[in-house]
């Protein structure tokens, strides 16, 4: 196999949020906030954690990889033949949050997955800025 059939698509989304990382962390963390702006789950934010995410077109396998609080949370995305990891990153500035999504793992040949996620990733951030504008 050579070099250029192993590499892989990535798609990042970053945004500075008038938010506390504190706040985000827990829109990305507890499930009926998640279920708000992504899906429903059956998240707990438990490194090994597995939980799955639903929707109308189906489902998501994932597995929690990493939890630093408050700043990173990774975890695996995993859907018919598409093997992939999702990490947020969580940076304070003076205004509020530099929040950062970044799934990583398409295969070039999954063009596809590649652009319904461009597409869906940025609308499932804007749900979750709509998720904390209404939270205390």
């Amino acid at each position: 196999m050579t070099e250029a059939a192993t590499e892989t698509l990535s798609i990042v989304v970053e945004r500075e949020v008038p938010f506390a990382a504190e706040k985000i962390w827990r829109a990305l963390t507890q499930p009926h906030l998640i279920a708000e702006w992504l899906m429903k789950n059956d998240f707990q934010p438990t490194q090994g954690h597995r939980f799955s995410l639903s929707a109308d077109w189906g489902g998501v396998d994932c597995e929690v990889r990493s939890v630093e609080p408050n700043r990173r949370l990774s975890y695996s995305w995993d859907t018919k033949d598409l093997r992939s990891v999702v990490t947020w990153t969580l940076v304070s500035t003076g205004a509020g949050t530099r929040l950062r999504m970044e799934q990583t793992g398409f295969r070039p040949d999954q063009q596809p997955y590649f652009r319904g996620a461009k597409a869906g990733w940025p609308r499932f951030l804007d749900g979750l800025e709509q998720v904390l504008g209404r939270m205390d």
